[in-house]
């Protein structure tokens, strides 16, 4: 069901929940935000294998907890895997790019709400809002189309996940709003097409939003299988973008995290 700015959902949870904001990064775009006690999950991809691509980082533990919503970004394969999503998603409801829904809904997700760019909704205390993104959001190669979006998600703290895109026009109006950004900052392929931020395109991000921390993603995770996906310092594209923050957007603070680590933001 597509949401109205002024129909928005709610999912209603406990009111006596801790605040505070802890983000742990499951690799790629897998993030997992327990924001004022309320967790969600971002992009589900759990699996060692997605088609030709294998997993190269330690895998997420089986057991990730109460999750209170998954929020999707795209339906790329490396973004949205079933399976995973059967794993974790259940009756927890899944917020989705409009025209995801009816895909989603028969791969055996009950609850999903479909959101565009401004649009926003709530789980418990916390406002999640749809953003622009500038990426294919496709489900390759006869899936449904339904636009690629990010999100920034609310509460005593704030948190844009950007899922998959390119700078894209009215990203500084983020600026003051956030005080982390998940940035991505590489692919899995030799070469990253358009529609995506590499390192110097995501300090640029970093600097055009201001936020008090910028944690980047979509990195070190998953790679072609060898011998075609070539050498290559897997951790490489993290590391440029905390060089080229430092330059670009000295205030703002880079957490390079490990698959599985976590970092609170106070």
């Amino acid at each position: 069901m597509a949401l109205g700015a002024a129909d928005a959902e709610i999912v209603t949870l406990p009111t006596d929940l801790p605040t505070g904001l802890t983000i742990t990064w499951l690799g790629h775009a897998t993030v997992l935000l327990d924001l004022d006690g309320v967790r969600v999950l971002t992009d589900p991809v759990l699996s060692g294998r997605i088609g030709p691509l294998t997993r190269i980082a330690p895998s997420p533990r089986q057991d990730l907890g109460r999750l209170d919503a998954v929020v999707l970004s795209h339906l790329h394969a490396d973004h949205a895997d079933v399976a995973s999503l059967r794993r974790v998603a259940g009756a927890v409801p899944v917020i989705a790019p409009a025209g995801a829904g009816d895909w989603l809904r028969g791969k055996g997700l009950d609850d999903v709400r479909e959101v565009r760019p401004g649009v926003e909704t709530a789980i418990g205390p916390l406002r999640v809002r749809a953003t622009p993104a500038l990426h294919d959001g496709r489900r390759w190669r006869y899936g449904p189309s339904a636009q690629a979006v990010g999100y920034v998600i609310s509460g005593s703290r704030s948190a844009y996940f950007a899922g998959d895109t390119d700078l894209y026009e009215g990203i500084e109006e983020l600026r003051g709003r956030v005080d982390a950004a998940l940035l991505p900052v590489s692919g899995w392929g030799r070469t990253l097409p358009p529609g995506h931020l590499d390192p110097e395109r995501a300090a640029q991000a970093a600097a055009l939003i201001a936020p008090g921390v910028a944690i980047p993603i979509h990195w070190g995770t998953f790679a072609l299988p060898r011998p075609v996906r070539g050498g290559g310092d897997a951790e490489a594209p993290a590391r440029e973008f905390a060089v080229k923050c430092s330059r670009v957007a000295p205030a703002v603070e880079v957490r390079v995290l490990s698959p599985g680590e976590s970092t609170v933001v106070r």
